[in-house]
């Protein structure tokens, strides 16, 4: 049964339909839907915490699973289970999006953050490699709501994650931008806290000896913890489901029976009119051979390969031991530093990079950043000559600068990819690039994990050894990108050609 809609407006509610009761209940409520909101700040921050949280503690736990028989071996199988994750995302990511149309946004989220709870806590239980890598896999493939790193009002379309379609379902029109930044913001803090959750409360018995023995079931299991505070928070995210409305409309058969009526009780006089037909739309060009859009993909690409790869070799370095060209650092000295080059990040965005991409525009900005990657990156090798507070002061200088010259390049070919093509071809656009960044990211730790484990066999090389050859090569994967942002290769968007 449908009902009309209040005085003012043209629509039409059905009874039973929750998007419909979503619907009213924003049209008779003005102020902002803080509830809703919360819950999918705290949705987002339970599902980004899982991604990075492994990173500090990622070279110790495949020491101690004994799944290398060299201590040079480690960063080949780190690179796997760093992979397996972003494996699992990329194989599932269709699926979800398509069940979050047809069955409900509720459903989704609920069952992914339940993911999160159960195969999160099994990866802390992780006693051998092929569990570790098997639960990160399932935990990346049956987390259906993840939120590309680019969220924009723009690129937002409501057959994409379930999270993003939710955060603007629950808004009035002029309320979106703030579902979009809450969506956002909750990603990056939970990128920029699971570091610090994974370096400070992995191997509670070493760090904290005066809480926890050696005998406990934290001692057993040593990276449970971490594991378990996140999967502990997830759940209560679960439980607050509960309260959780849904917003997808669920009346698209009255919809078509109503229109049929409706076109068969004028079809008569629409016969006996005579004005000429609309002219046919012109037909929309291929994206696949937009070159302004394909070319900055590709350069989107290069650099989510490089930044994936670089997070998975500096956590790598930093615990490898001073013999094997590393810093020998402990699992919260790497989480700390993973959380600072994070927040810095963080104050950027908000409070400079708009005044970046006004005076340099996405093409430069995205060059110079790139140029300015690899000096920083270069040094790195050489800071294994230093110790005590002449070490930290240029890690941590290097590392947030690395972070802040990052996003600065990889959202100026993002802008780049949405004024390539029209509006109405966005949603699609940034659908291929998602897609082709999340292979990259899936081939990137692999690859980084094999390379440094490589570079470590070769410490005393003439040529460039260990440590300085692993981020040589990172280097050179900079150089690609930064030479992709120039001419004949990027093919930059009408409005930005000077």
């Amino acid at each position: 049964m449908e009902e009309a809609a209040p005085a003012g407006t043209n629509k039409v509610y059905y009874d039973g339909c929750p998007g419909c009761a979503m619907d009213r209940r924003k049209e008779s409520r003005a102020g902002v839907p803080y509830k809703e909101l919360l819950f999918v700040a705290a949705a987002t921050f339970a599902s980004a915490l899982p991604i990075t949280s492994l990173f500090p503690f990622l070279y110790f736990m495949i020491r101690d699973l004994r799944v290398a028989e060299r201590e040079e071996d480690i960063g080949f199988y780190a690179g796997f289970l760093g992979a397996a994750y972003m494996i699992g995302r990329g194989v599932a990511s269709v699926f979800w999006g398509v069940v979050a149309d047809r069955v409900g946004r509720k459903p989704v989220i609920a069952f992914s953050v339940l993911s999160v709870v159960v195969f999160n806590t099994l990866f802390g239980l992780s006693a051998k490699y092929w569990m570790a890598i098997a639960t990160r896999f399932l935990l990346g493939a049956l987390n259906g709501f993840l939120a590309p790193a680019k969220v924009r009002a723009c690129t937002i379309q409501y057959n994409t994650y379930s999270i993003e379609a939710y955060s603007i379902e629950v808004c009035r029109p002029e309320q979106q931008a703030l579902g979009i930044s809450v969506v956002s913001t909750a990603w990056g803090m939970g990128v920029i806290i699971g570091p610090a959750i994974g370096g400070y409360l992995a191997q509670p018995a070493k760090q904290y000896p005066h809480l926890f023995h050696e005998k406990s079931v934290f001692g057993r299991f040593p990276y449970l913890l971490p594991c378990l505070c996140i999967s502990f928070f997830a759940a209560l995210v679960v439980i607050s489901c509960a309260w959780l409305p849904e917003t997808l409309h669920k009346h698209r058969g009255l919809e078509r029976a109503a229109a049929e009526v409706a076109e068969g009780t004028t079809a008569a006089a629409a016969a006996q009119e005579s004005t000429p037909e609309p002219e046919p739309e012109p037909p929309k060009s291929s994206l696949l051979r937009n070159r302004p859009l394909m070319s900055s993909i590709v350069t989107y690409c290069v650099f989510s390969l490089h930044d994936t790869a670089y997070v998975e070799i500096f956590s790598l370095w930093t615990v490898s031991g001073r013999d094997h060209g590393g810093l020998s650092f402990a699992s919260k000295d790497v989480g700390q530093v993973l959380t600072v080059a994070g927040a810095s990040l963080l104050v950027y965005q908000i409070f400079a990079y708009r005044w970046v991409n006004k005076i340099l525009g996405p093409v430069n900005s995205t060059r110079v950043s790139s140029a300015l990657s690899i000096p920083i990156i270069a040094a790195y090798p050489f800071m294994t000559r230093l110790s005590g507070i002449r070490l930290g002061v240029p890690l941590y200088v290097a590392a947030m600068l690395k972070s802040v010259l990052a996003i600065t390049r990889v959202t100026g070919t993002s802008l780049l990819q949405n004024n390539a093509v029209p509006q109405e071809q966005r949603g699609a656009a940034n659908g291929i690039a998602t897609t082709a960044m999340s292979l990259s990211k899936a081939f990137a730790p692999a690859v980084a994990g094999i390379l440094f484990s490589w570079a470590q066999k070769r410490q005393h090389a003439a040529f460039f050894p260990g440590d300085q050859m692993v981020f040589l090569l990172l280097n050179l994967t900079e150089v690609i990108g930064l030479v992709l942002t120039f001419k004949p290769f990027l093919a930059v968007p009408q409005q930005y050609k000077q």
